[in-house]
């Protein structure tokens, strides 16, 4: 059996994809995530489920959601990305639930002990997608605002990326407000969406799926109740083995960040049964205009000084590992690199995260 990752998670069994539900709830960080769990490849869509005290060690628990509802019920489908949402002390998992009959529509489950959860007697909670939007309608992510709830969803229509906006006052009715963001330019899909004030003004994050290479973007700038303005874009996170991300915010007020650190190469699997994990938690900043993300406080003891630095002619920079060289490409002075080197994966952070490069490698 493949060597295990010792700083990353990585399911017991089968497959996992985008992180879901980041959250702190009853003292504990929680990790939902997509999950195939009878095969290391992509499936009917489970809701795995991990906790932490220190964000560093995991544990994997029972599964949180099956695909067991009629509204869920496709081999291709049964039950998408999501968010989790805190609320009177009740926690709220919201989620693209996917059938045959009904299409992407978006339901929502609810547990008081962040273990055991019900999926509401009133699912789907969102039916019909608006005419903006198409039959790709799914990946809802939940932040509270001025004492509103706001919802992002992934869409998109004639190969123009879309980001639609709903809100709610209590989680479970929503009303469409319009499409927040949109373009030709990142992909006929926005994937994964995540949106929030921070820093003064308000940042949106959204995975390209539609493109060569799958990027993760960031939006930066204002918001009027509708519509993102007045941005900036960012793209801290390098490298062929990252997408989907989410953030959440923990309670010390961090805007902590996770990917999928995402493997569909056999070859890079080794024959394990199971595939896939998800990054070291990272947390985001903003400093001089640039967005940074960087391995939160409890995780940077991890980190390597540069010793696998190698600094090739040109000044081009790689880093090797069993004997493979992955490029460092930075169009900016490179001060300072970090590098997080597990059994079978490696991080590297430039100039203290204002480019983190990801690549998964066969031992």
């Amino acid at each position: 059996m493949p060597e295990r990752l010792k700083y990353h998670f990585e399911p017991k069994t089968g497959w996992i994809n985008d992180p879901n539900g980041l959250v702190f709830f009853k003292g504990r960080y929680h990790a939902f995530f997509q999950h195939y769990p009878f095969a290391p490849r992509w499936g009917q869509m489970h809701w795995g489920h991990a906790v932490s005290d220190d964000l560093v060690h995991w544990e994997e628990l029972s599964i949180a959601l099956y695909p067991d509802q009629e509204y869920e019920d496709s081999e291709q489908g049964g039950c998408f990305s999501g968010c989790a949402v805190v609320k009177d002390d009740i926690l709220y998992l919201i989620y693209t639930s996917v059938s045959d009959v009904h299409g992407q529509t978006q339901s929502v489950a609810i547990s008081h002990d962040g273990i055991h959860f019900e999926k509401y007697s009133g699912n789907p909670v969102i039916r019909e997608f608006p005419p903006e939007a198409s039959a790709d309608f799914r990946d809802p992510k939940v932040t509270f605002m001025d004492g509103v709830y706001y919802m992002v969803i992934a869409s998109g229509k004639e190969d123009i990326g879309k980001i639609l906006l709903y809100q709610s006052q209590n989680l479970l009715d929503w009303d469409y407000v319009g499409v927040l963001f949109e373009g030709s330019e990142y992909g006929g899909v926005l994937e994964c969406p995540d949106f929030f004030p921070f820093e003064g003004k308000y940042l949106l994050m959204f995975s390209q799926i539609n493109r060569d290479t799958r990027a993760t973007m960031f939006a930066y700038g204002n918001f009027y109740g509708k519509q993102l303005a007045d941005f900036s874009l960012h793209t801290p996170h390098i490298g062929p083995h990252y997408y989907a991300p989410q953030t959440f915010l923990d309670p010390k007020g961090r805007r902590i960040i996770i990917g999928w650190l995402f493997n569909k190469d056999e070859k890079l699997n080794g024959g394990a049964d199971y595939a896939g994990a998800l990054t070291i938690p990272c947390e985001l900043s903003m400093k001089d205009g640039k967005l940074l993300a960087y391995p939160v406080a409890e995780a940077q003891e991890l980190l390597n000084n540069s010793d696998e630095l190698v600094v090739i002619e040109n000044d081009k920079v790689w880093i090797k590992a069993n004997n493979i060289t992955f490029p460092v490409e930075y169009g900016g002075a490179i001060n300072s690199i970090k590098v997080l080197r597990d059994t079978k994966t490696i991080e590297v952070f430039v100039n203290k995260g204002e480019a983190v490069f990801t690549y998964w490698y066969a031992k």
